[in-house]
């Protein structure tokens, strides 16, 4: 393979103000809002060339939040307790706490964000 698979993904969100500034505030990044054909993206910060997928918030009404259905996204991070300390303070749920997926692996949590959406943190430390 060329590359990973995952190419792009999209959250979805009821509120595109308060969705952007609960990601920026954990992750500690600017989100840029754009409307394209009717849906309303908050594109995360890309970095091209390098490894890992770009993606968005969309704000649309065939876009619904889900806390137990769909995909689950994994961020990921240097050391995921940086992220996850901050989950509260920016409006978001912690639902798993930080725990050893193996030694080959490193760590995960689960957090609810502000829309209702489930993701996943990701580090070896």
């Amino acid at each position: 393979m060329e590359s990973n698979m995952v190419g792009w993904f999209e959250i979805p969100v009821t509120n595109m103000e308060r969705a952007k500034k609960f990601y920026e505030m954990v992750f500690n990044i600017t989100i840029s809002v754009h409307e394209l054909d009717g849906l309303l993206m908050g594109w995360f910060p890309s970095a091209p060339g390098k490894s890992g997928a770009m993606g968005s918030l969309v704000q649309h009404k065939m876009y619904i939040p889900s806390d137990a259905k769909g995909p689950l996204l994994y961020f990921s991070c240097r050391d995921l307790s940086i992220e996850l300390n901050k989950v509260e303070d920016a409006g978001g749920l912690i639902l798993q706490a930080k725990k050893t997926i193996s030694e080959d692996h490193g760590f995960m949590a689960l957090i609810k964000d502000t829309e209702g959406n489930r993701i996943a943190l990701h580090s070896r430390n």
